[in-house]
């Protein structure tokens, strides 16, 4: 049959120092466990040669397909405040670039195939668990609508990972829009390469901000609409409860996509000061923190381009200071505007903003859970018992007193209680990837080689939105109980 994978790589192509070149490393005993043919079939790849001996091959990393140029990647970043100049794909490699039948650019990049020359000591390898996790994840934001890499394969090697005990080996397919990161400014920034760094940005124009190509203005209009996709991710991040765990400046993107799912989660129960990160031990990218996080890493960026925006020190830094400024205020619409949407008034306000705050200060105070209590009010619009969703808080009386103020508000608009239900659906998910029922199938796979409960959990949250009843169990967040995430590495 073959692999023919419809490559057409650029990044490739920037000069030798923007990437080192790594040749296929054989594995013991590649077996693809899972393909995700809905979006083989957008990249124009056919899933069924995907799963033969050979496909488990190139997956593994263990063979490179025709026009494949495996390279990994250089960057720096700053890693909980602190920079590291000079990190780079130390377990990864980009074997190429597809165009999608939309248009769209999107990279093909292994991750867990081994030792590249940005390793630093590490072995280069990914086990199952962090992989399985990532696909889920990943998949699962994409379905809830919000920019993400995306998982197109897993392949198992048959050899054994050794983190805090021996693990099975495994490699992930992840597919985005680039893999161009904050931290790749930073790296030539760092060193002086000005030529480099106006590559770079020239290559990330062209990719991320075409309207920007070749005009006086093109640095401040890319970070400008990359202050303006990150906002817009971040906020979306706060409304579904989505907690990153590691905002480094290596794992932020200028596509404005969701990337390097390593210690994430998802709220239970709401508080802005929630941590799961084992290596997040102050709380630097606590849920609440994440906003003002995003901004401090724009930050960085900014500073990476001020030799380009201008040749004056002065002007450059006050285009730095515009384009950030747009960060803010471009967070601030796109949150609100949700937030308002999930109580049921997406034509708000600024005034029925406190309404909206005031529910998530009684959820806090309550102990309620994040999810459910959104996706509750929907019900009760729909003639359900409102005792389901206040029963969630440890003072019900707290939930009841604003449900009679958020009525009496909703009750001043001229739509149904059904169509406002309706449209709150669409907004307020059913089914998250919540944390123990990840923890779940991970455990079925890594311990048993039991897959089903992953492809049964993956079927359910490929459709967050709706109301599924044979399903009711994968919206359980199981007893409450300390939760902490780990890194894969």
């Amino acid at each position: 049959m073959g692999i023919a994978i419809p490559f057409d790589n650029s990044y490739a192509r920037l000069p030798p120092g923007f990437h080192a070149r790594v040749a296929p490393k054989p594995v013991a005993a590649p077996r693809v466990v899972k393909v995700n043919h809905a979006l083989a079939a957008e990249l124009g790849i056919d899933a069924g040669a995907l799963e033969t001996a050979e496909g488990a091959a190139v997956l593994s990393g263990a063979a490179a397909a025709p026009g494949s140029e495996p390279i990994a990647l250089v960057y720096a970043g700053h890693q909980f405040g602190q920079f590291v100049p000079r990190l780079g794909d130390g377990r990864a490699l980009l074997i190429g670039e597809v165009v999608d039948g939309s248009g769209r650019r999107r990279d093909l990049q292994l991750k867990g195939s081994g030792i590249t020359p940005y390793s630093r000591q590490g072995d280069g390898l990914a086990a199952l668990g962090p992989v399985l996790r990532e696909y889920l994840v990943s998949e699962a934001m994409h379905a809830l609508g919000l920019p993400t890499t995306r998982s197109l394969a897993i392949v198992t090697t048959g050899e054994s990972v050794y983190r805090e005990t021996e693990l099975p080996g495994a490699v992930l397919t992840r597919v985005a829009a680039s893999h161009i990161r904050v931290g790749t400014f930073q790296y030539f920034a760092a060193r002086g390469e000005t030529e480099n760094l106006r590559a770079l940005a020239d290559y990330a124009i062209a990719r991320h901000q075409p309207d920007a190509v070749g005009a006086p203005d093109r640095y401040r209009r890319l970070l400008e609409g990359v202050a303006k996709r990150q906002a817009e991710l971040i906020a979306r991040w706060m409304l579904v409860g989505f907690v990153h765990g590691v905002m480094n400046t290596d794992n932020m993107t200028v596509s404005g996509e969701t990337i390097d799912y390593g210690p994430c989660a998802f709220l239970d129960a709401y508080d802005p000061a929630t941590v799961f990160s084992s290596i997040d031990r102050g709380g630097r990218y606590a849920y609440g923190n994440q906003p003002a996080i995003g901004q401090w890493n724009l930050a960085r960026l900014a500073e990476c381009l001020l030799p380009l925006l201008s040749e004056t020190e002065a002007e450059a830094m006050e285009q730095a200071t515009g384009a950030l400024s747009l960060y803010a205020d471009a967070f601030n619409a796109a949150y609100a505007r949700g937030l308002l949407a999930r109580i049921g008034l997406p034509e708000g306000t600024g005034d029925d903003r406190p309404l909206a705050e005031d529910l998530l200060k009684r959820m806090q105070a309550g102990g309620a859970d994040f999810t459910a209590t959104f996706r509750g009010l929907s019900a009760i619009l729909d003639g359900g018992d409102a005792a389901t969703v206040s029963s969630g808080f440890r003072d019900p009386a707290a939930f009841d007193a604003w449900a009679r103020d958020w009525k009496a508000r909703l009750s001043r608009d001229g739509a149904s209680p059904g169509e406002r239900a309706e449209g709150m659906r669409r907004v307020n998910p059913a089914f998250i990837p919540r944390n123990q029922r990840v923890e779940e199938v991970i455990a079925a796979a890594v311990g048993r080689d039991d897959f089903g409960p992953f492809e049964a959990f993956l079927s359910v949250l490929a459709r967050p939105y709706e109301d599924q009843s044979e399903a009711v169990r994968w919206a359980d967040p199981g007893p409450a109980a300390p939760y902490r995430t780990f890194c894969g590495t």
